[in-house]
């Protein structure tokens, strides 16, 4: 077993061989993939390449997928360059999609975090202005799959586009453009095991679509800068090693019983949901989610609590409250999400800790109360 157990792959995905050898090849052979010269013309194969590849892990085709420097700039990319005013979005969406647009109405989720499939249509039948309805495929924190095919129905039959954020989704659970009827799809490197600060919004070739920015061109005009050469080919690997899926069910299942029977206040959030198979969502009662994460930390083992993208902040998070969960219990509440080098020893590593953790809390609160009985 290594020095750390690393079980925060929804925040960063480790990156995998196969990216890392596909990178260093790509920054040896240097060029600029906008140069005719022989040095460019092969930087533009990788680059070329490399699209073809990530198309194919979302069903797309090359000609749909642009390149961008990462999920942000994707989700914030289709919201702005599908050209609609009106802007629907779920209560659940990442930051980057909450956001992106001052102005968006938001649309409750249920119990579990699925979106409300009723309120949708009252939205939508609410304004005769054409919108764009952005909800996420599989949510950061709790891992809950919303019904895409079930939103695009009652969107088209408003007139309304569909942009999807399916950047935990993609590498995990089969993520197909066709199947799903989006117009716009979000894609990350680094949460399937490529690397940060490279990802891809896919544009249907017949959605509308306006850059957001001027320069010299790049892919087809429609984000203009200099490609991350390297970053896309390391893309391009770690999205062939994730076609696949991820089949992380049994360390799942695994986990989430035992940590029940060690703490039987313990809730999992969304379980009674669809959920992709890597992501937990637990409270442990009476912990607060900051000190779950330090003495985890201490113990070897890395988890969060919610979106790693709060500049480092452990802070309350929306999505459960969204959900309905009372605050107090959000507060206790962490995220453990596996990932593609996730193995036994891992899942066996983090039930043990947690169980010191929760013994050491319970007998410490026990202490206490004999105490201030003594006292009384």
């Amino acid at each position: 077993m290594s020095a750390v157990t690393y079980l925060d792959h929804n925040a960063t995905s480790p990156l995998r061989p196969a990216a890392f050898d596909a990178m260093v090849e790509a920054m040896r052979a240097g060029g600029n993939p906008s140069s005719v010269h022989g040095a460019g013309r092969r930087a533009r194969a990788i680059v070329d390449r490399a699209r073809r590849e990530v198309a194919s892990l979302v069903g797309a085709r090359p000609s749909e997928t642009i390149f961008t420097s990462g999920g942000t700039e994707a989700n914030n990319l289709a919201l702005s360059g599908a050209g609609r005013r009106r802007v629907l979005v779920s209560a659940v969406e990442h930051d980057s999609v909450r956001r992106a647009v001052s102005r968006a109405e938001i649309l409750p989720v249920d119990g579990e975090g699925v979106l409300d499939l009723a309120a949708l249509e009252a939205a939508l039948s609410a304004s005769v202005e054409p919108a764009l309805v952005s909800v996420m495929l599989a949510n950061n924190e709790t891992g809950v799959l919303q019904p895409i095919a079930e939103i695009v129905r009652l969107a088209r039959a408003a007139g309304a586009l569909v942009h999807c954020d399916a950047i935990q989704g993609a590498g995990k659970v089969t993520v197909d453009l066709q199947a799903l009827g989006v117009d716009y799809l979000s894609l990350s490197a680094h949460k399937l095991g490529g690397p940060p600060g490279v990802g891809a919004l896919v544009v249907r070739h017949s959605a509308p679509f306006s850059p957001d920015r001027l320069g010299g061109g790049q892919e087809s005009n429609r984000r203009a800068g200099t490609e991350n050469v390297s970053g896309i080919a390391g893309f391009a690997a770690a999205a062939e090693a994730a076609k696949g899926g991820l089949d992380v069910t049994g360390f799942r299942d695994r986990l989430e019983l035992s940590l029940v029977q060690i703490a039987a206040g313990a809730k999992i959030f969304g379980a009674r949901a669809p959920r992709i198979a890597n992501t937990t969502c637990i409270s442990m009662p009476g912990v607060p989610a900051e000190t779950q994460v330090m003495a985890l930390d201490l113990a070897g083992v890395c988890i969060s609590a919610g979106a790693a993208c709060s500049s480092g902040k452990v802070q309350r998070s929306p999505v459960l409250l969204a959900m309905g969960v009372a605050a107090e219990e959000a507060a206790c509440a962490t995220r453990i999400s596996l990932g593609w080098n996730t193995g036994p020893a891992d899942i066996e590593r983090l039930i043990i800790a947690w169980q010191d953790l929760y013994t050491r809390v319970r007998q410490s609160d026990i202490s206490h109360s004999l105490s201030r009985a003594r006292a009384a």
